[in-house]
């Protein structure tokens, strides 16, 4: 973000400019150089300094025709006319009251007749110092000479900026990097959780379950109603339960890398629809699907993708209508939208984005855990696209997600 600081605020707001740009400790860069070469040469002087100023001094970051050095900000002739958003021209210091005393013009320390100068100044109005031509003999300068002084001294800035804009990107990318790194770190050890959550839980679960399973097959459990009930609702609840840690693991085990392979998603959806087909059947569904695309991607999460849209799609219908499920493909933007529409009971849109969120159910009519949706936007956004749900024109809902048609250069899952 370019500087905001006025160019007449004090001089400490200068050193923060400076101190962003970060160039007063560093050797003169090739470019810098060149326009310092170049404004020498234009404007036919035998000395050229690109000079920033600081609270305290004067930094010289490239120079020509001597070495680059630096004196206290008093000593400065750039100083004097710092603030002057116009260039400088003047034919000889030793006769202008404004220099005739200044130790680069007196002997003290140089014997400059000659000096023209133009603003460094920042996109944000802060003058950072002057570009300066300088002579020991009187002279002056032609309109294009001091045009292109002008010109050149821009160019500095621009060049400041431009090193400044990738130092702060070579940052952003660096911590880009370190989160994607901490990201996959967390996604492994959340799976070795999962992995360690699974065994943990199973076993004592399973247990219960068959402990459950064999109680009710006592007579003293059959002949006794309440006793039967009892353990009935333990085996079932426990099954329920047994059946959540499975999704809350599906879930945890989504970002783990990916196993990307050249994917048909006619195949995928084939496994799908050869699954469902005991729920297609008996909801008495019409499913149609279009040719699908083949992708880059990983074939068994993609699974979980569309029979967890397609079970939602004739899970929750309308008591007026049998289900009416199209599958649909289409690219655009270098991407490919599948989309899974139904003429089911709908979903307002005050919910279309927070049905995605875990544990978020918009029904509790109908059995669920909250889980699936939230896995189907993981697993999506692994792969780098995005999911979404929109109304259907005739009613129903629309759900759809996005995947890049190209394979990506390198797998950053």
């Amino acid at each position: 973000m370019p500087d905001t600081f006025p160019s007449d605020e004090p001089a400490h707001l200068r050193d923060a400019v400076l101190g962003r740009y970060g160039v007063l400790d560093s050797t003169p860069s090739r470019d810098l150089q060149a326009l310092v070469d170049m404004a020498a040469q234009i404007c036919a002087v035998p000395n050229a300094a690109i000079n920033l100023i600081t609270s305290t001094r004067q930094h010289q970051v490239a120079t020509f025709g001597f070495e680059a050095s630096i004196c206290m900000r008093e000593d400065s002739m750039c100083v004097v006319v710092l603030d002057r958003p116009e260039p400088v021209v003047v034919r000889n210091a030793a006769k202008d009251e404004r220099f005739r005393d200044n130790p680069f013009v007196t002997g003290a320390l140089g014997d400059v007749r000659f000096y023209a100068s133009a603003p460094l100044t920042t996109p944000g109005g802060v003058i950072i110092g002057r570009l300066c031509v300088f002579d020991g003999e009187p002279r002056t300068l032609t309109p294009e000479q001091e045009h292109a002084l002008t010109v050149l001294a821009d160019r500095i800035v621009d060049v400041l900026e431009l090193r400044l804009r990738s130092r702060e990107l070579e940052e952003s990318l660096s911590d880009l990097t370190a989160a994607r790194d901490e990201l996959r770190r967390s996604n492994d050890l959340l799976s070795v959780f999962a992995g360690q959550v699974s065994h943990d839980l199973r076993s004592p679960l399973s247990a219960i379950m068959a402990s459950a399973e064999m109680l009710g097959q006592r007579e003293s459990v059959t002949e006794d109603p309440l006793a039967a009930r009892l353990v009935g609702t333990t085996f079932r609840a426990s099954t329920r339960m047994a059946g959540l840690i499975e999704e809350i693991l599906a879930h945890a085990r989504v970002g783990a890398r990916l196993e990307r392979t050249e994917t048909d998603l006619d195949d995928v959806l084939t496994d799908v629809l050869t699954d469902l087909a005991p729920s297609i059947e008996r909801a008495n569904a019409t499913v149609t699907a279009e040719r699908l695309p083949t992708l880059w991607a990983d074939g068994a999460q993609l699974y979980s993708v569309l029979l967890n849209l397609m079970s939602n799609a004739l899970k929750f219908t309308r008591t007026d209508a049998e289900p009416d499920v199209s599958v649909t493909a289409r690219q655009h933007a270098g991407r490919w939208r599948i989309t899974v529409q139904d003429n089911g009971a709908g979903i307002d849109e005050a919910d279309s984005e927070s049905i995605f969120r875990l544990f978020n159910r918009v029904s509790t009519d109908i059995e669920g855990s909250g889980i699936g949706l939230a896995t189907c936007k993981r697993i999506v956004e692994v792969h780098g696209g995005s999911i979404g749900v929109d109304p259907a024109p005739e009613g129903g809902s629309r759900f759809w997600f996005e995947l890049p048609a190209a394979a990506p250069a390198v797998d950053g899952a």
